[in-house]
């Protein structure tokens, strides 16, 4: 996921270099004739008329070899493109985050039940303040999970940090209610304000993701390797797996195999796709229990 950018301000999206993953600013052009008519009427038509759907990317074993995939909103191929955090901004202007969230839900498990077959990780982002009674807000999402034939433990959910959001005691009642469905969940962008080490330890998450962050140069960075391992030694204290993300270059991925990260995932092994694409890169390596 990627944030950083002006609250008042709507992007489209433009293609990266093949081979390289989009930064904070690199793709993206303001838009101010979308966000001239992005008032609460246009979130609803996006929301209702379903004008989005889900990306996959692949998230690979050490080898190269896929284990699961990140479902990430996408708008329809006939839609102006956009930041789909910029579109949970807009929703939650107007009131309508948490219907958004939950439809976006619904888009990443219709698409995973198409395209994916049992056994392989699904990978889904969801905002803990849309979940105000986690108990009876996520029963539809089993329900949904159920009704299209897929096994719950295939599902991890992934906390998404932009809300910036500490209300520990309210997620961790929400992991519960996830775990209470044998789904499994991951901790997304360790390292920002809100995804601390501290609440790592605290919620105990199934997967931990290293930010982009901490990964991309982390090669020759004295800095970044250090806390890399400080937070692999932390999350084997309660067996969590840790999940570097935004690995584009094969120095990087060498260091994280050294070091010890188990899972990767960016743009050197391929970018988002409609449907699963053949990995970019394999290597011959050890596979790992996930």
């Amino acid at each position: 996921m990627r944030r950083g950018s002006p609250s008042n301000a709507v992007f489209f999206f433009e293609e990266p270099v093949a081979g390289t993953e989009p930064d904070e600013s690199d793709g993206w052009v303001q838009a101010s004739r979308l966000l001239t008519g992005f008032g609460s009427h246009r979130v609803v038509d996006y929301i209702a008329n379903r004008r989005f759907s889900s990306y996959m990317q692949p998230i690979v074993q050490l080898s190269g070899a896929p284990i699961g995939y990140e479902m990430l909103l996408r708008p329809l191929p006939e839609q102006p493109p956009f930041r789909p955090s910029q579109l949970f901004e807009a929703a939650r202007e107007a009131g309508l985050h948490s219907f958004l969230d939950r439809e976006a839900r619904n888009s990443a498990i219709r698409v995973a039940s198409r395209q994916l077959p049992a056994g392989v990780k699904k990978f889904i982002n969801f905002l803990p303040s849309s979940i105000y009674r986690p108990d009876q807000c996520l029963q539809q999402t089993f329900e949904r999970i159920i009704m299209s034939g897929m096994d719950p433990a295939d599902f991890v959910f992934e906390v998404v940090e932009t809300e910036r959001m500490d209300d520990v005691k309210h997620l961790n009642k929400v992991f519960a209610a996830y775990r209470n469905m044998g789904i499994r969940l991951a901790m997304d962008d360790l390292g920002d304000e809100f995804a601390t080490v501290e609440a790592m330890e605290q919620l105990q998450p199934d997967y931990i993701k290293l930010d982009r962050k901490w990964v991309a140069g982390c090669d020759a960075d004295a800095d970044k390797q250090r806390r890399i391992e400080d937070v692999l030694e932390r999350a084997s204290r309660f067996h969590g797996v840790v999940l570097a993300e935004g690995v584009e270059r094969e120095e990087e991925w060498r260091y994280l195999r050294e070091a010890g990260v188990p899972l990767m995932q960016g743009y050197l092994f391929g970018p988002p796709s409609p449907v699963p694409m053949p990995v970019r890169f394999e290597r011959t390596a050890s596979t790992v229990s996930v």
